[in-house]
């Protein structure tokens, strides 16, 4: 009688653990691994705030972009599309660093220019980090 008080005791354990960390298990998995954030960011357009100052022959792309940090480094590079005879446009490929170190998360506003000799009247689009952005002109 002994015997089976034990036997019936240690069933009763065994199905309370293997019970519980089956009810755990999916919980767990769901903390360890987050959300992508990728997902996210590809949906969000960037809005530049752009400006063109064109002088004999030279164009002056300038103009800012809101960042999550002030520890963000913004990169720019002018680019003509199309035919080097005949371009069709001016891409303006703003390279937005991330921050590495510990920095203040307060979104603020980063400056950039960049030049291209190129015809006066070509349309200009801008890309962040390969997405193409929504721009404001000033």
């Amino acid at each position: 009688m002994n015997q089976r008080r034990l036997w019936v005791a240690a069933t009763i354990i065994a199905v309370i653990i293997v019970g519980g960390f089956v009810i755990s298990v999916p919980h767990t998995t769901r903390d360890i691994i987050p959300p992508s954030d990728e997902k996210q960011a590809a949906l969000i357009i960037p809005v530049v705030s752009l400006r063109d100052s064109y002088q004999k022959g030279q164009h002056t792309l300038s103009g800012s972009l809101e960042v999550p940090t002030v520890c963000t480094t913004i990169v720019a590079a002018a680019y003509l599309r199309g035919a080097s005879t005949s371009p069709e446009s001016i891409e303006v490929a703003l390279t937005v660093s991330s921050d590495t170190g510990v920095c203040l998360q307060l979104p603020t506003t980063v400056s950039f220019s960049t030049t291209l000799a190129a015809p006066a009247e070509l349309p200009i689009t801008v890309t962040v980090n390969g997405v193409t952005a929504s721009t404001t002109r000033s």
